[in-house]
């Protein structure tokens, strides 16, 4: 490598980053379809083009950006509080994620939708399949998508403002609520000497995708 490579990588590698930061705050506050190759570029202080010459496209982008992210900050498990009341706050002061926005409306561009799908099901439908079959759920691939479906709904709810109680609710009153329903609707466990797992830690070896 020549001399005068060296700064042209060191700008490459830089706008690439810049890209990755503008995508993933542009996503995260419109969503993907409502954010455009050009707000990317724009944010990043970059010429549009470099999208398409990083990362080959703004949908390929948007799958880096969600590879990208701190799994340690993303709720593994409704069933975890610290996990569960992050997700709280989020909503509360953004709305809904890139990966939950998937559940709540189809992207138009099939490829940034099954990234998106793919995400929500590692990120919070393994981990609740895997404790509720810990606990003897016969039906843990059902309860689990219902359990997601049931919260994403409550955080919804609250977000939007359709509702005026429990918009104006302290987030501990209803996240003490969440976690009494997510009680209820689940089994016992069975597995009483298996001890739960950080919420943080990995279980991407262990279930087939």
């Amino acid at each position: 490598m020549t001399a005068a490579e060296t700064p042209r990588r060191r700008d490459a590698v830089a706008s690439r980053e810049r890209l990755l930061r503008a995508a993933s705050a542009l996503f995260a506050d419109r969503g993907f379809d409502r954010t455009t190759a050009r707000d990317i570029a724009e944010r990043a202080g970059v010429d549009a083009a470099m999208i398409a010459r990083y990362f080959g496209g703004k949908a390929q982008l948007f799958v880096e950006v969600l590879r990208a992210e701190d799994l340690s900050e993303i709720p593994a498990d409704f069933f975890e509080p610290e996990r569960l009341a992050w997700l709280m706050d989020r909503f509360d002061s953004r709305g809904p994620g890139p990966v939950l926005q998937a559940a709540l409306h189809p992207y138009d561009d099939p490829a940034a939708q099954s990234a998106a799908r793919a995400e929500l099901d590692r990120r919070v439908l393994v981990p609740l399949r895997l404790r509720l079959a810990q606990r003897g759920d016969s039906q843990s691939a059902l309860r689990a998508e219902l359990i997601t479906a049931a919260v994403i709904g409550v955080l919804l709810g609250r977000y939007s403002g359709a509702f005026d109680t429990l918009g104006h609710a302290e987030t501990a009153e209803v996240l003490a609520l969440v976690q009494e329903m997510l009680e209820r609707c689940s089994p016992e466990p069975i597995l009483a000497d298996t001890p739960s797992r950080p919420a943080h830690q990995s279980r991407e070896n262990e279930v087939p995708r």
